[in-house]
């Protein structure tokens, strides 16, 4: 802190998360900025892969941010403020698919080798269809764990279920993504 008692931005940025959201949680006015700094990114990308569609997913993350800022005194440290992030932008991006038809579109990336640009498309393409031929739940547990990196334990909470049932939905997930994608090379 400063001789003047006043937070600097790089102070902020050496607090842990919670440290972060107990400030908000206290009035500060710029503890809740640093933790959108850090997490909007990722959360973007949880976005994306959820709803599939970059307008339906940047509404969702603007509406996470804003439900995680006003709902900030309801979060009991039950989990890491990563994992309630998590569980509020799905939940976002839930609600809007609820709301519209999201339109899919691939994302746009350099393959390593530019050779292998074609190859590339084409195992993002099957992929991006396996994963829309899957049930809700078994997609959504799928990006969290194999996508985003979460543990069970973490998807788990951030989709409100049970380890088990997370577990059990990565299981039944990638062997219908197997199934899927067979199907696909057999043709």
């Amino acid at each position: 802190m400063s001789s003047a008692g006043i937070v600097t931005g790089t102070e902020l940025a050496e607090l842990d998360d919670l440290a972060l959201l107990r400030r908000h949680q206290d009035g500060d006015a710029d503890a809740f900025g640093e933790i959108f700094r850090r997490h909007r990114d990722r959360m973007w990308a949880v976005a994306l892969r959820t709803a599939r569609d970059p307008e339906v997913a940047a509404d969702a993350v603007q509406d996470a941010f804003l439900n995680a800022f006003r709902r900030a005194h309801s979060f009991r440290g039950d989990a890491q403020v990563t994992t309630w992030l998590h569980r509020i932008t799905v939940n976002a991006c839930l609600d809007r698919l609820r709301r519209q038809r999201p339109t899919a579109d691939l994302e746009d990336h350099e393959p390593v080798d530019p050779r292998d640009r074609h190859r590339s498309v084409e195992v993002r393409l099957d992929v991006r269809d396996a994963l829309d031929q899957l049930p809700e739940g078994q997609r959504l547990a799928l990006v969290l764990v194999d996508m985003h990196g979460l543990s069970v334990a973490e998807a788990a909470q951030v989709l409100e279920v049970a380890e088990g049932t997370v577990k059990s939905r990565c299981s039944r997930g990638r062997e219908a993504m197997a199934r899927i994608l067979q199907l696909g090379e057999d043709a």
